[in-house]
């Protein structure tokens, strides 16, 4: 029986890995839902090709172009953000691929498991802002949360059969981006074309920024917080240049279980669309004769102050990581600009941390305001930069 898919953000780099997926078994999986934001040439492509029950295009200038393309195919379009949380209460979704960047991921991931979907989460930001409140919802609505970010996916896997209360600590592997090994002075001149020159990860422009600053990886270790219950203090971050382990659990024994395979994304997005089976696939095998090395590292903190300021911010909770997430999307979209340089992001992180107002206990309308707050925080603090 095929499993129907919604994905929210088909058009970004995980949605068009995930339909690419999809392609490749049609057998076992359906395209029930198709979102995008502003990208309508490709959504009118991917439907066209997929044939989904509704579209939604979040951006409502853009509906006549795509309801005109689309009038002669039995497929629904509608447009506006209201829509693309308004799409999760339909029956026939199986599964929500929640692959939106950034903040505008989170109402409509609740929006999914508020109306009983399991959720596969490619959206690290909506449990970096408001994990407390998310996983809380998916505990009332007993759905699952099923990571789609490589490093969790490890970490899932690795967890499979085993106790929680036997879990001493996790380290979140990182290949450390374009800029590892550099020094202070090799990064003060760095373009953003330098910066989205990832190594070993084909990603969106967002992601492979935060990589190339280490904010990522700081994200995932928040998301790893509340994904795996974890403490602070068991989660861990090693730099891990080959990309091919791509996360280890330790356990009270001191014994470790890693998981391992080449750096493609498709590999943990099938993962999370077939949980709990794994599926046949035709992507290429690991060569382990392909490495013979395979090197760790510590990371450097002081150059890349993001990590260390994602640690501070899980520490103080509250919606402090909130504001942490708020801050570095302005901080990138400025860098991408060319309005701030490349060492000057995690100043832009750090003056918002210190000068936001902070919530102890906060709700979802208190993540909603702190995040237009510290947007409008940061902006400020950029143009008088």
């Amino acid at each position: 029986m095929k499993k129907n898919i919604a994905i929210l953000g088909s058009t970004g780099s995980i949605g068009t890995q995930a339909l690419e997926v999809i392609r490749n078994h049609p057998g076992q999986f359906g395209v029930e839902v198709l979102t995008a934001m502003n990208n309508c040439d490709i959504l009118i492509r991917q439907a066209i090709e997929f044939s989904p029950n509704a579209v939604v295009i979040g951006n409502k200038d853009c509906y006549p172009k795509v309801s005109e393309a689309l009038k002669s195919f039995p497929i629904k379009v509608f447009a506006g953000e209201e829509s693309l949380s308004q799409m999760m209460e339909m029956d026939s979704i199986d599964l929500v691929i929640s692959a939106l960047v950034g903040y505008a991921g989170l109402k409509p991931t609740l929006a999914a498991i508020g109306a009983g979907k399991n959720v596969a989460l490619a959206n690290k930001e909506s449990l970096v802002i408001a994990g407390e409140l998310v996983m809380a919802e998916a505990k009332r609505k007993q759905v699952m949360i099923l990571p789609v970010d490589s490093e969790h996916s490890a970490i899932f896997q690795c967890l499979a059969g085993e106790s929680p209360a036997e879990v001493e600590k996790i380290y979140l592997t990182a290949s450390g981006g374009p800029f590892h090994g550099r020094k202070r002075a090799d990064l003060l001149n760095i373009t953003p074309a330098d910066a989205l020159k990832h190594p070993n990860w084909s990603m969106g422009s967002k992601i492979t920024i935060d990589s190339a600053s280490m904010m990522n990886k700081g994200l995932e270790v928040i998301e790893a917080r509340w994904l795996f219950d974890l403490r602070p203090h068991q989660i861990d971050v090693v730099i891990h240049p080959q990309s091919v382990v791509h996360s280890m659990v330790q356990f009270i024994d001191g014994s470790v279980k890693a998981q391992m395979g080449l750096p493609d994304m498709k590999l943990p997005i099938l993962y999370a669309l077939g949980y709990p089976r794994r599926i046949t696939s035709g992507f290429a095998r690991l060569d382990f004769g392909a490495y013979p090395k395979l090197t760790f590292a510590p990371p450097d903190k002081e150059l890349f102050r993001n990590l260390a300021l994602a640690f501070l911010a899980l520490e103080q909770g509250g919606n402090m990581p909130c504001i942490l997430n708020a801050a570095n999307e302005a901080a990138v979209g400025a860098f991408l600009s060319g309005q701030i340089g490349f060492l000057a992001m995690p100043d832009v992180v750090e003056h918002c941390m210190k000068t936001s107002s902070f919530v102890k206990n906060p709700g979802y309308d208190d993540y909603v305001t702190t995040h237009l707050e510290t947007i409008e925080r940061a902006r400020n603090f950029i143009n008088q930069s």
